[in-house]
């Protein structure tokens, strides 16, 4: 499922060495705006325990977990809806991905100097939200002037999709993202054909410093963060950046260590990336058995036969039925013939939407 986060934020805040920690990917990380030029794609594997523990049970040959993917844009400053720096070229970036990430500086370093001159969270989050607004705001006015003419000719669509636009345009001069416009679900239908830049959702990274990361709730920036993505219904997730480049470089056991050396019982990586699958209304179901245990990605309410269809769409054109176990079931039982003795695994038709956590098992006939 080709579904991605946007790593967005000012120069200097930490972004390419977030993204770096995540992917490993080398992208190049300087103490100087737009070092980040094209933008960086990288694969990460979804942290689950529940694969760990399918493993465990199973003893497959191979276990292949479920992915997700982060797209690291380039520095936007102010005046970039106008051109500004790369503005035009990294804006066209982020029209490309399915939810933004926006890294936050929350920590004080003289060392690595700040595009406006001092650290200010909230300045800097209405600096990048508004340089979007304004290139939403030039969409929507070139789209209403091409829309007129169909209007004055009584076209039913058109009328439809003027009055979103007419909604969609209010939110935006008075600066606030299209995502905060109540739309009906075919007014959902017509604005997301617009690909507006603020109708993604979004997720704040708040990036701190080493010694502020574990009492970050009393660092004043990080609430500041937390007040501003509460307002307007987005989550809040605290890295350091520093840490998570230092714990990308670790491998199992040691992994484990030094969290617990840090006193940290999950990487903020993890969080950013679970949080980031969330965003986005994803979901995991399993396939069990000999050969592998897999995870798979899907959107919520899917339903059996595009579930299969992920796997191979062979699977989805013959559907006929699904085995299906949740995992807590399965993990309690211990094993699938137990489940089945316990009455865990139900037979499941083309109507059944698949649940984050189900384990299942497609028939199908082609």
């Amino acid at each position: 499922m080709a579904l991605t986060t946007g790593i967005v934020g000012l120069p200097n805040v930490g972004k390419s060495t977030l993204f770096n920690a995540i992917t490993q990917a080398g992208a190049e990380s300087a103490n100087y705006p737009f070092c980040t030029i094209d933008p960086n794609v990288g694969i990460v594997e979804v942290p689950d325990y529940r694969l760990t523990k399918l493993t465990e049970l199973v003893k497959p040959k191979k276990t292949v977990p479920t992915a997700f993917e982060f797209t690291d844009i380039a520095g936007i400053v102010e005046g970039a809806s106008r051109g500004e720096g790369l503005g035009n070229q990294f804006l066209s970036h982020i029209r490309q991905v399915d939810a933004i990430s926006h890294v936050v500086r929350c920590f004080q370093d003289d060392d690595i100097t700040h595009v406006s001159g001092s650290v200010d969270p909230i300045r800097d989050i209405e600096v990048i939200n508004l340089e979007l607004v304004l290139a939403d705001l030039e969409t929507v006015e070139k789209r209403m002037a091409k829309v007129e003419k169909q209007v004055k000719q009584k076209d039913k669509e058109a009328i439809a999709e003027y009055d979103v636009l007419s909604k969609i345009k209010d939110s935006l001069e008075e600066d606030k993202p299209a995502r905060s416009v109540e739309l009906s679900d075919e007014e959902e239908k017509i604005a997301k054909g617009l690909h507006l830049l603020t109708m993604k959702p979004v997720l704040y990274v708040a990036n701190v410093s080493e010694g502020e990361l574990l009492e970050a709730d009393e660092n004043p920036k990080v609430q500041k963060v937390k007040e501003y993505a509460a307002n307007e219904g987005s989550q809040v997730i605290v890295v350091c950046a520093k840490i998570e480049a230092e714990i990308a470089e670790l491998e199992g056991d040691e992994k484990q260590e030094f969290l617990d050396e840090l006193g940290i019982a999950e990487s903020g990586l993890d969080q950013l990336i679970k949080a980031a699958y969330q965003l986005l209304g994803l979901e995991t179901y399993f396939t069990a058995g000999e050969q592998e245990v897999r995870a798979w990605t899907i959107t919520e309410g899917t339903k059996a036969p595009q579930a299969a269809g992920v796997i191979h769409s062979d699977f989805e054109r013959g559907f006929i039925r699904a085995e299906v176990v949740s995992y807590e079931d399965l993990a309690t039982e211990g094993s699938m013939s137990a489940a089945k003795e316990k009455g865990k695994v139900r037979l499941e038709g083309k109507e059944y939407i698949v649940k984050d956590g189900d384990v299942v098992h497609f028939r199908f006939n082609v």
